[in-house]
């Protein structure tokens, strides 16, 4: 019988959850409910220095909102933290060093800083070398014992086997191989202050919690030989390890690095705008993956069901913020307006345009909208003066036939009663302008809605004179006569 499938995402609760670790905990999300395996969502905690308050709710809040769910995390187990697990890696660290697979290494911060400054001097790869080289068991005790009077903590490194080759069959990049003199030598598996290292302690987590599959991003491909040199030292078999490509700026051509602040990066920033998740969902779960076939919308259940490890791409993939926008666009036109309602109320609320008009400007331009929070810039043409024309449609402005078709469909308006100025009377006026001057298609519409919205394109013309209101949208036609 085969092992059974767990993976994990496994974060550090140093900042914001970002689209590369999304992609991770989604992709092992994914491969987990394909298989009916179990996924665990557990805290790498152990870098003090870089920890965030709140870091670890903002994780689990932006996984939970992007659709995400998992079987155990430490919500719902005991030591699930690495902080927690201090006891269990000194358990192992003690088996090494008593087995001699370990040992303590006493040299400082400054004469490793100058032994790499001597190394890169001479043209050669930096790397440790071991202090108790050529020493024997007296000189060794003296030196530990020289050490340790003058107060030096310790640090605990891993005895590597330079003359092994560690290899293994990546799920997505095939057979990879590393030799163990490209190391750099003996490495730390245990800091002065009593934490492990990110290799050593990440191989006693796996292990402890029988995860079977690692799928991470290729960033992690060079700690995986120091990972199996663990296993190794320890007599455990190592899972099976896949490294999904680099993401990379589809503008830029370059890796998506936090630096780049003109593209949102953070699932937060998301959030906050007021995308749908499941549109960010979609999106992810197409960077380095694709189901075969045309499709690009697909539900949170069909990519369960379609996904595919062999599918996964062994080329970068593109972040396309255009596309993300399109898959948004796709998912609000579709989405009920109630919710898209919801979404909008706090953006109108902040800039005081909850009024009694909100849901019909709402139900306008949802089938335009990307992300809620252009809800404010869409409907400024109802609330703030009125936009300069672009030289395109100043240009249409200049025809012949314009200030006939405004000065004819503003006397109209002005003949409305506030009773009979509703949507459903508002195109007959144009047309009745058109029966009137002859005038029809686009030199009939265009000219009236330049002259009443600033704009050339928008939503129905009727709802934007409508939601304008009959005074204002007289007085923009006015106003646009004098001006010609």
């Amino acid at each position: 019988m085969s092992q059974p499938i767990r993976v994990r995402y496994a974060p550090s609760p140093t900042g914001l959850l970002h689209i590369g670790n999304a992609r991770t905990a989604l992709f092992n999300y994914l491969y987990a409910r394909h298989h009916g395996g179990t996924f665990i969502v557990r805290i790498e905690d152990t870098d003090r220095k870089r920890h965030v308050e709140d870091g670890e709710r903002s994780q689990l809040d932006n996984l939970r909102w992007l659709g995400i769910d998992w079987d155990e995390s430490p919500e719902t187990h005991e030591n699930y933290r690495q902080s927690e697990r201090l006891g269990l890696y000194q358990k192992y660290i003690d088996q090494l060093l008593a087995s001699g697979k370990a040992y303590k290494s006493y040299v400082t911060e400054e004469e490793l800083a100058a032994e790499r400054e001597r190394q890169e001097a001479a043209g050669e790869t930096p790397r440790y070398i071991n202090e108790f080289l050529g020493m024997s068991e007296d000189e060794k005790a003296a030196y530990i014992a020289e050490r340790e009077a003058a107060g030096i903590t310790p640090t605990v490194r891993l005895a590597v086997n330079e003359s092994e080759l560690y290899s293994w069959t990546d799920i997505v990049k095939g057979d990879i191989e590393f030799e163990g003199s490209n190391i750099g030598g003996d490495w730390v598996i245990q800091k002065r202050d009593g934490y492990p290292t990110y290799n050593f302690a990440v191989v006693i987590d796996d292990y402890d919690m029988q995860i079977s599959h690692v799928i991470r991003g290729d960033d992690h491909i060079a700690n995986t030989p120091k990972q199996l040199m663990v296993y190794e030292a320890l007599g455990w078999e190592a899972p099976q390890f896949g490294h999904m490509t680099l993401i990379i700026n589809s503008e830029t051509g370059k890796k998506l690095s936090k630096r780049d602040t003109n593209t949102l990066q953070f699932i937060e920033d998301y959030r906050k705008k007021g995308y749908l998740p499941e549109a960010v969902f979609n999106f992810i779960a197409l960077l380095g993956w694709n189901p075969g076939g045309e499709d690009e919308i697909f539900s949170r259940e069909e990519l369960i069901e379609l996904f595919d490890e062999n599918r996964l791409s062994k080329s970068p993939a593109a972040f396309d913020q255009k596309k993300l926008d399109w898959m948004s666009n796709a998912y609000i036109k579709n989405a009920d307006f109630d919710r898209i309602f919801e979404l909008c109320k706090p953006f109108l609320e902040e800039v005081g345009r909850l009024t009694d008009k909100a849901e019909k400007l709402v139900e306008l331009y949802q089938p335009q909208l990307t992300s809620a929070d252009e809800i404010v810039p869409l409907t400024d043409l109802f609330f703030e003066d009125f936009p300069e024309l672009t030289v395109q449609a100043k240009e249409f402005m200049a025809g012949e036939t314009v200030p006939t078709v405004l000065s004819t469909f503003k006397a109209k308006l002005e003949a409305m009663t506030d009773a009979d100025f509703v949507v459903e009377n508002i195109f007959p006026q144009i047309k009745a302008v058109q029966k009137e001057t002859g005038i029809k298609g686009k030199n009939l519409f265009m000219p009236i809605r330049i002259a009443v919205s600033g704009e050339m394109h928008g939503p129905e013309l009727p709802d934007t004179i409508f939601l304008l209101g009959r005074e204002k949208s007289i007085e923009h036609l006015d106003n646009m006569l004098k001006q010609l």
